[in-house]
């Protein structure tokens, strides 16, 4: 049983830093997420050029994924006490993971279109 704990705790603690990450660059706190973009994204990758998270808009929706990564780290977690609480902390993770995966692969594929035209 206190393995277990230890697990749940450490998935918790998981959710709660990939969440607050999510977070602080969605909002770009303290310049987080502008800092992220100068020193990351917004530079080429070997041979590929920046993609759509050197955007504003593809920033937000890739930090809109890390958060619903987070959630459904947290909705594992939560689950373990709170089944309910969890299975809907879960949902909303898996769905924001759902539609932010979606919406990254067609702005990744058209901003790789308009480098090559």
């Amino acid at each position: 049983m206190v393995k277990m704990l230890g697990i749940v705790n450490a998935v918790l603690l998981i959710g709660v830093l990939v969440s607050a990450a999510g977070v602080v660059l969605l909002v770009n706190l303290g310049g987080a997420g502008d800092y992220v973009m100068r020193h990351l994204t917004s530079k080429p990758l070997g041979t590929l050029p920046p993609g759509f998270a050197a955007s504003k808009q593809g920033f937000q929706v890739y930090a809109l994924l890390v958060l619903g990564i987070g959630l459904v780290f947290l909705g594992l977690g939560v689950a373990a006490s709170m089944v309910t609480a969890g299975i809907v902390l879960l949902g909303i993770g898996l769905g924001g993971f759902g539609v932010t995966s979606v919406l990254a692969i067609r702005g990744e594929v058209e901003t790789a279109r308009g480098h090559k035209g």
